[in-house]
């Protein structure tokens, strides 16, 4: 089992209060991630503030892109692997991406995993995108990784359709890694299929491990389908974790969290197929349940913890939930 922790991009206003994190917060808690055990560290990608978000909050959010944000920690730190936790593909150009992610493939000497997706909220794609409110942002995202591959392998890559277009584009350097690691993001069928039939790895967010049971069936019934091996894709679910000395101490924890009224906001978009409570679908307890949550996981097929977002209201409560984490579930279930 591998793990990977969520670091302070664009999390302001939804995971986590306003103001949360500065600039000079991120080094720290990447490195902490990489000293601790952790295998991965995971960003999101925002554009511009949410609806609700502009409700909530007086001031706005501060959105520190992923991929910049990657190339800093890249430059300071040794093994530890920079993942998107998502980018979304309708608000990037191709072509682009495909440049900024292999370029910072090579500058971290191969230590990226791109994942992405469509986004939670329409309306961010709409705020960039006016002209674009009938687009169907699946249909961009399955374009978006075929054209994607073909830039990060052909020598020229030239891509027609309905959505993405570019005509002999030579992108060069290639990622260092071969094939560079695509995940698709979410919880949707569609992003099942996805992921079996063009990505390394499926990223859910909050599912029961029934769920992930079911969820991975499909990824394997898609990735047999195109040819593809199914068991070398990696099942990498996003999980909220409250973790504390006591059961009845992370509980709490949890329920105080901006974390969890960000979890109740997506119950109209990516958490809308889900019934039942968050405590069934999240790493919440003391070290040892929450160890034994994760081996409950493992049972129905995950690989990876991906991107666990640690309930926090400053960036001292996650740093000491990371390190929490690190010293006394990672050495039990890695």
């Amino acid at each position: 089992m591998k793990f990977g922790v969520h670091i302070p991009t664009c999390i302001e206003g939804m995971m986590y209060p306003v103001p949360f994190a500065k600039p000079e917060d991120i080094l720290p808690t990447a490195r902490l991630a990489e000293r601790v055990g952790f295998d991965s560290v995971w960003g999101n990608d925002h554009m511009t503030t949410q609806r609700y978000v502009q409700r909530e909050w007086p001031d706005p959010p501060n959105f520190y892109e992923p991929l910049i944000t990657f190339t800093w920690v890249a430059a300071r730190t040794e093994r530890i692997r920079l993942a998107t936790g998502i980018i979304v593909l309708p608000m990037r150009n191709m072509p682009v991406l495909a440049k900024q992610v292999a370029t910072l493939d090579q500058l971290s000497g191969g230590r990226v995993i791109l994942g992405v997706g469509t986004g939670a909220y329409r309306e961010e794609y709409e705020a960039l995108f006016p002209d674009a409110k009938a687009v169907r942002r699946g249909d961009l995202v399955d374009e978006g990784m075929r054209a994607l591959r073909q830039l990060f392998t052909e020598r020229k890559a030239t891509f027609r359709g309905r959505h993405v277009r570019f005509e002999e584009v030579e992108c060069f350097p290639k990622p260092r890694q071969s094939p560079l690691p695509m995940y698709a993001g979410g919880n949707h069928a569609e992003v099942r299929r996805r992921a079996g039939e063009y990505g390394e790895g499926w990223m859910p967010a909050v599912l029961s491990p029934e769920e992930i049971e079911r969820g991975v069936e499909d990824v394997r019934r898609a990735a047999a389908k195109a040819g593809r091996d199914a068991g070398a894709i990696d099942i990498a679910p996003q999980f909220a974790c409250s973790i504390g000395r006591t059961h009845d101490e992370a509980v709490r924890r949890f329920h105080a969290s901006q974390l969890y009224r960000h979890l109740e906001s997506l119950k109209r978009s990516t958490l809308r197929e889900q019934t039942g409570g968050f405590e069934q679908r999240n790493l919440i307890g003391s070290p040892d349940e929450i160890c034994e949550q994760i081996r409950r996981y493992q049972r129905a097929g995950v690989t990876t913890c991906a991107g666990i977002l640690f309930v926090a209201n400053t960036v001292p409560e996650m740093q000491e939930a990371i390190d929490l984490f690190g010293r006394e579930v990672i050495p039990q279930v890695a």
